[in-house]
């Protein structure tokens, strides 16, 4: 339960308890205002497509720093409608709302309280579209945020967007913006997006190369690439939201990153930029494939620790093997990668899944996309990964068997995950033997041969 707190001059009490600071907002939003070459009376309309856990922190952030700049500000999120809220998730989302006093008085006030009730009685249906305008994101439900604008009409809520903001997973990205881009054939400016989606594709024509989701939205709407950014980092959306300190990466073009930076950062939330779109986008997706990984040992382990630490010696180098094959300057990538690795590891839905795979509390056949979780993107990167991996128009030298192999046989945790999730040839107890190294391979050895070689494919990030 949330006490009472004093609020001091510059500082506003939101409806679900929260206190923001308002010192030089009004400035930063104006600052972007200019830049993008608003108008008085002309609002910025900011949408957030898909409503996730993440896009839902990230549309309520901007609302809980922005809301209240109506004359100046439109901030959105659209889903789907349609999506019922069943019986046990209704039944829970009445025990957080009675375990806020802040909330709970929010939705008495809002006349919305009733229907909750009801719901908890079975006596009528909820919809997530519905809750999410209390503030309530059906893959977070445990965590309260402020009331939503929600559309779910996709040609409303993107038309005039200035900024769209990409909360979808990376599956189903490209469909989503395909129908998005029908809506701006007529637009005389060009929109901003944000992407946060954190999974790839793999294209093996004309050669072996990772599609990121900002390529995505660039090949279905034709939005230039320098329009496009990326945000990502090692965080979790609900303590975000509840104010842990937390940092993330913009990545994209000179031209909008450092503003947007300025706009999105706060006291809690610290946003840094950086050039190096794609990598750090495929280092986003790549850490989650190592996170279904880490949640299986846990569970078969009983959470041992220095089992855990065994699989992420192995696993660390394995991703610094891969990451020399993406980038040229990898030691610039090894600090985010590894931060976002260990927070996946600890708290993520990936590692999450994992678990749930090993204990047979989830079975592979249920697919990708859990009630209450949302999409398992590493599920489809594991795929993706080992797919372009195994090109033999990779081949990397084996060291002890002196002769050219795909890269995927010197990685073979994402070998062993390939199997268990994708041809399902084997069980999750594989995953402790793929770390039993009969060759007795020191991780180190991993690492060394990618550092010895000049191993750095350009053609696997698109790159002439």
């Amino acid at each position: 339960m949330v006490g009472s707190i004093e609020v001091k001059s510059g500082n506003v009490m939101y409806s679900n308890g929260s206190v923001h600071n308002h010192n030089g907002l009004e400035e930063k939003l104006d600052e972007l205002r200019q830049i993008l070459g608003k108008s008085n009376g002309d609002l910025l309309r900011i949408v957030c497509v898909g409503a996730g856990a993440w896009g839902s922190v990230f549309a309520a952030l901007l609302q809980d720093s922005y809301g209240q700049f109506r004359d100046k500000v439109q901030i959105r999120i659209w889903r789907r409608s349609g999506r019922a809220v069943d019986r046990s998730t209704a039944e829970h989302l009445f025990e957080v709302i009675n375990s806020r006093e802040d909330v709970l008085r929010r939705l008495i006030r809002r006349c919305a309280y009733l229907k909750y009730v009801e719901a908890r009685l079975g006596d009528r249906t909820l919809y997530a579209d519905e809750i999410l305008k209390d503030g309530f994101c059906l893959n977070m439900i445990d965590t309260p945020l402020c009331p939503l604008k929600v559309v779910t009409n996709l040609q409303e809520a993107v038309w005039d967007a200035d900024l769209v903001i990409n909360g979808l997973p990376s599956t189903e990205t490209r469909e989503v913006f395909k129908e998005i881009s029908k809506y701006w054939k007529e637009r005389l400016t060009v929109p901003i997006i944000i992407s946060l989606a954190k999974g790839i594709e793999a294209e093996l024509d004309p050669v072996p190369h990772i599609i990121t989701p900002t390529q995505m939205i660039n090949r279905a709407t034709g939005v230039p690439v320098d329009n496009i950014l990326y945000l990502g980092g090692p965080n979790i959306a609900s303590e975000i939201y509840n104010k842990e300190y937390a940092n993330a990466r913009i990545c994209g073009s000179d031209k909008w990153r450092k503003p947007l930076a300025k706009f999105l950062r706060q006291p809690h939330f610290i946003v840094w930029d950086n050039s190096d779109l794609v990598t750090h986008e495929v280092m986003g997706g790549l850490k989650n494939v190592y996170a279904i990984g880490a949640g299986m040992v846990a569970a078969l382990t009983n959470e041992s620790a220095t089992s855990k630490s065994v699989y992420f010696a192995h696993c660390t180098s394995e991703m610094i093997f891969i990451t020399y094959l993406l980038t040229e300057e990898p030691e610039r990538l090894a600090g985010p990668l590894l931060a976002d690795t260990y927070v996946t590891l600890l708290k993520g839905r990936n590692a999450w899944y994992g678990q749930m795979i090993a204990k047979g509390e989830l079975s592979l056949d249920m697919g990708d996309s859990i009630s209450g979780k949302g999409t398992i993107q590493g599920v489809s990167a594991v795929g993706a990964f080992y797919e372009l991996l195994s090109q033999s128009s990779l081949n990397v030298l084996h060291p002890e068997e002196n002769k050219p192999v795909a890269p995927v046989e010197l990685c073979p945790i994402l070998k062993t995950l390939y199997k268990i999730l994708i041809k399902r040839e084997q069980g999750p107890m594989a995953i402790l033997q793929a770390l039993r190294d009969e060759n007795l391979n020191d991780p180190r050895d991993r690492i060394e041969i990618a550092q010895s070689h000049a191993f750095y494919r350009p053609s696997l990030l698109g790159q002439p």
